[in-house]
């Protein structure tokens, strides 16, 4: 089979006459030769070639990219790979952006909301994890990180928080939220704060009253309106241990507790924990609060 004219080879491959011309101008398809009446013909090779072309550019590949495989400047492997990298990249960005629309059905967003959604669907991964990685910089900005007391900067630093590559709903919210919560300058004064103190103090002999007690008994306080300063409050201090400290102790663990205790901060490990998806926790900023409270009182 030779000299087969645009339209002859249209109708043989499926292709039409106005593609196979633009690849042909583009250098992917030369002809074989020419009429006398400067007509451009094909031999068998350029249809076979035309098969190729077509496989590659269905798959998504550009013409730089198909041009190199046929001038053999690059394997089909190499391309492939290249390209798969590509198709992973553009599915997880779709799946972002279904839940960022599933989000967006529910309705009753604020305008803030929504242009933080825009930027989520528009944002690369590396730009989305900037935006975190900015706020961790700029809040912890001249502490020294090995200090004693900076254990807040030392978590932020190690948990940075990306979307997963096929997140929730629940999950594309949380993001939401983060960037809404880092980029308000109140909560990054709050934090810094919290880094400055931290990375400045010695860890105190004693450590004050274990976590879950806390959690334990000054939220069943707080839940039940025991006022601080009453004797059940007084109860309570004693079964976490620090009913036995005197007024000066008292208040430099009250001091300490308010320094370190914030419910944006704890927002913060909140959403992270969506996003990492951890096991949800009973929050606990509000029964240190209760025993802040309670100490001063």
């Amino acid at each position: 089979m030779t000299g087969l004219t645009i339209g002859e080879l249209a109708r043989r491959s499926g292709v039409s006459a106005r593609t196979i011309r633009f690849w042909s101008d583009e250098g992917v398809l030369p002809e074989t030769d020419r009429s006398a009446a400067g007509y451009r013909r094909y031999d068998a090779s350029a249809v076979a070639r035309l098969d190729l072309v077509r496989t590659l550019r269905e798959l998504g590949l550009g013409l730089d990219a198909v041009r190199a495989v046929l001038d053999r400047t690059r394997g089909v492997d190499e391309v492939a790979a290249a390209h798969v990298r590509a198709i992973d990249d553009r599915i997880r960005a779709l799946r972002t952006q279904r839940a960022i629309c599933t989000l967006l059905a529910r309705g009753d967003h604020t305008e803030r909301e929504m242009a933080l959604m825009n930027d989520l669907a528009t944002l690369s991964a590396a730009q989305r994890q900037q935006l975190i990685d900015e706020f961790v910089d700029a809040t912890f900005a001249g502490t020294d990180p090995d200090a004693p007391g900076s254990g807040i900067a030392t978590a932020m630093r190690s948990l940075p928080a990306e979307l997963p590559d096929d997140p929730t709903t629940e999950q594309v919210e949380a993001w939401v939220q983060l960037a809404e919560l880092v980029g308000d300058e109140s909560f990054r004064a709050r934090v810094r704060e919290m880094a400055v103190v931290g990375s400045s103090q010695t860890v105190p002999e004693d450590p004050g009253p274990d976590a879950a007690l806390v959690v334990e008994h000054c939220g069943a306080a707080l839940a039940a309106g025991v006022v601080a300063g009453s004797a059940a409050a007084e109860e309570v201090l004693a079964r976490v241990g620090a009913g036995g400290l005197d007024r000066a102790g008292r208040l430099a663990l009250a001091g300490r507790l308010e320094t370190f205790t914030d419910r944006r901060v704890e927002r913060y490990w909140v959403l992270l924990g969506v996003l990492n998806g951890w096991p949800a926790r009973q929050p606990a900023a509000p029964a240190f609060e209760w025993l802040a409270a309670a100490l001063r009182g």
